[in-house]
């Protein structure tokens, strides 16, 4: 076990951190002396990218879904470091489609990542915290957690299910000194919308033109949004520094609830 005082960072444990978020949040916290271990089903792609030279960084292979392979890799992060201080459920895909064209196979799928993949880290990291007294979740849902698109309607659902988890966990576990911030990202330069979706398993005929039309925004999008996600992982560090971090967190201009089509405006990341 290392030595688990302050002046050495706090201990940080990221899913999802080959790309996108996860990996500019592992970047970010490496270079300002954190400790950081680092899931992903990719090793091999995160160990290329980070390198395995760096005392303070363990990454690690896990299955978010299999509740027994949450649980190892967090008692060895507090094996390797000695303490847990903060999680970031960043881990996570976009399930698209019209509702009607998506099978019940997706949909279990996508909840069991988004949500429950979610879920199952947080149980096994309170029993650390709560040890500790003390503990920052966050929770990372998406403006898509905040109101509903069209063709997006099972990734909202699963993004909203994380958003109230929050909610709920923000009082549940505020005796015990843990902190939870739900974090809903607006449009981020990432790959999401190129390697982190999947669309319908069905082809309705009525749906046609919308579902090829939804299709092609998100290719015109891809890599086209204006949030830097460097800035976003800046804000979910600046946040973890406060003394009252706020339950819900936008790291990008908050969307209005005005529904898309209406007003042409909001799109989901």
């Amino acid at each position: 076990m290392e030595n688990n005082r302050p002046e050495n960072g706090k201990v940080w444990f990221i899913t999802g951190a080959s790309r996108g978020f996860g990996l500019e949040i592992t970047k970010l916290l490496l270079e300002k002396g954190h400790r950081v271990a680092a899931t992903t089903r990719q090793l091999d792609r995160l160990e290329r990218t980070i390198g395995r030279e760096n005392d303070r960084f363990l990454p690690l292979q896990t299955d978010l879904v299999n509740e027994a392979s949450v649980k190892n890799v967090l008692t060895e992060t507090v094996g390797k470091f000695g303490r847990l201080d903060v999680v970031v459920n960043n881990a996570g895909y976009g399930q698209f489609g019209y509702v009607e064209e998506i099978s019940d196979t997706l949909v279990r799928r996508e909840f069991d990542v988004n949500f429950f993949g979610t879920l199952n880290v947080i149980r096994h990291a309170l029993p650390f915290m709560r040890r500790q007294g003390s503990g920052h979740i966050f929770n990372l849902s998406s403006m898509a957690g905040f109101t509903g698109f069209p063709g997006s309607g099972i990734y909202c659902a699963s993004k909203f299910a994380v958003a109230g988890l929050s909610e709920s966990l923000r009082d549940e576990l505020a005796d015990f000194g843990i902190r939870v911030t739900c974090v809903k990202p607006g449009n981020f330069r990432t790959d999401f919308l190129a390697d982190s979706m999947q669309f319908e398993d069905t082809a309705i005929p009525e749906y046609t033109e919308k579902r090829e039309a939804f299709h092609m925004l998100l290719k015109k999008m891809n890599r086209q949004q204006i949030g830097d996600p460097v800035r976003g992982a800046e804000i979910i560090l600046s946040v973890s520094e406060m003394a009252d971090p706020p339950c819900t967190s936008s790291s990008a201009p908050t969307p209005t609830r005005s529904p898309p089509g209406r007003s042409g405006k909001s799109r989901p990341t």
